[in-house]
C-alpha cells in the first residue's frame, strides 16, 4: 500500500500532480498524493512501460555522474532534482570521489523537506529551494556560492526536467545561462522526453492537459542544447544506449525510445 506523506508544508498543494511527485511515483517511492499516482495512471494508458522509463533516466543519471567523475568533474549542479530516491547524484558521485560536492535545486516545498534529513550529515552536499528557471538566484544562492568553485568544472544537470519547460520560457537561454557561468572543462548533462513514436506524442497531449507540461521534442530540438558544446561519444540516443553497461539486445522498444540523452563538454 502506498503511504502518503505528511503535509507539514502550506505551500504544498495536493489538488494537482506535481512533476517531483509524478516522478517520485513512477520511481515507486512514497512521497506522493493520489492526485500524482492518478496521473502516472493516465500516462501507462499510453505509454504502459512509464515506470521502466523512470528507471532508465535513473540507470543514465548513475552512468553519466560515474562518466563525468571519471573525466575529472567532482561538483555538481543537479537542477530540479525532484524529491530523493535511490542512488541520488551525490550518493553516485561520493561513492567514486568522497570530495564530490553536489547541489541540488528544486521548486517543489517537498524537496527540500524531504531532503534536509537525507543530507544532514553530508557536508558536501546541498538542497536549494529556488527555480531553475532563474538561474541568477539560483547561481548567487548562498549554499550555491560555499559548495561549487567557478574556477574548477562543474557538471551542469538538466535530468529530466528540460521537457518542463515551454518553449516560450526560454530552455535553451537558461541552459546558455547557467553554461555561461561554468568554466572550460565543464559538462552539460541533459535527458529528455522525445517525440520518438504516436505514443510519445499522444503521452505529451497528455502531459499537457494533466500537468501543465512536458514538450516531447525532435532529436533535432534535444541535440540543439548542446549546441556550442563538444558532443561525448555516442552522442545524443535513447538512454538504454547510452554507454550501456551491458548489450542492449534487439529493437528498443517504445518506453526505450521515449527520452533520449546525452553530455557534452564546454571547450
Amino acid at each position: 500500500m502506498t503511504e502518503t506523506p505528511d503535509i507539514r508544508d502550506s505551500a504544498i498543494d495536493t489538488t494537482r500532480p506535481s512533476i517531483a511527485r509524478a516522478y517520485d511515483v513512477v520511481l515507486r517511492g512514497k512521497d506522493n498524493f493520489e492526485v500524482d499516482r492518478a496521473f502516472v495512471a493516465e500516462i501507462a494508458k499510453v505509454v504502459p512501460e512509464i515506470y521502466d522509463v523512470a528507471t532508465y533516466n535513473r540507470q543514465m543519471l548513475g552512468r553519466g555522474v560515474r562518466f563525468l567523475v571519471g573525466q575529472g568533474v567532482t561538483q555538481f549542479l543537479d537542477l530540479g532534482s525532484g524529491l530523493p530516491t535511490v542512488e541520488n547524484t551525490h550518493q553516485v558521485a561520493q561513492r567514486a570521489d568522497p570530495g564530490s560536492r553536489v547541489v541540488y535545486v528544486d521548486n517543489d516545498p517537498m524537496v527540500p523537506a524531504h531532503g534536509q534529513a537525507l543530507l544532514a550529515e553530508n557536508a558536501l552536499t546541498a538542497i536549494v529551494p529556488a527555480d531553475l528557471r532563474e538561474p541568477a538566484a539560483v547561481l548567487g544562492h548562498e549554499a550555491v556560492r560555499r559548495l561549487i568553485d567557478f574556477g574548477r568544472p562543474v557538471g551542469v544537470m538538466l535530468v529530466g526536467i528540460l521537457h518542463h519547460l515551454h518553449d516560450d520560457e526560454d530552455p535553451r537561454g537558461i541552459v546558455e545561462a547557467y553554461m555561461d557561468a561554468v568554466p572550460s572543462g565543464s559538462h552539460l548533462f541533459i535527458t529528455h522526453f522525445c517525440a520518438s513514436s504516436q505514443e510519445s506524442r499522444d503521452a505529451e497531449r497528455k502531459y499537457l492537459a494533466l500537468l501543465g507540461t512536458g514538450r516531447f521534442r525532435t532529436v533535432a530540438e534535444i541535440t540543439s542544447f548542446f549546441d556550442g558544446f563538444e558532443l561525448v561519444e555516442p552522442g545524443v540516443v535513447p538512454l538504454p544506449l547510452w554507454r550501456p553497461e551491458a548489450a542492449v539486445a534487439g529493437e528498443l522498444t517504445v518506453g526505450q525510445r521515449l527520452m533520449f540523452g546525452g553530455i557534452a563538454r564546454k571547450p
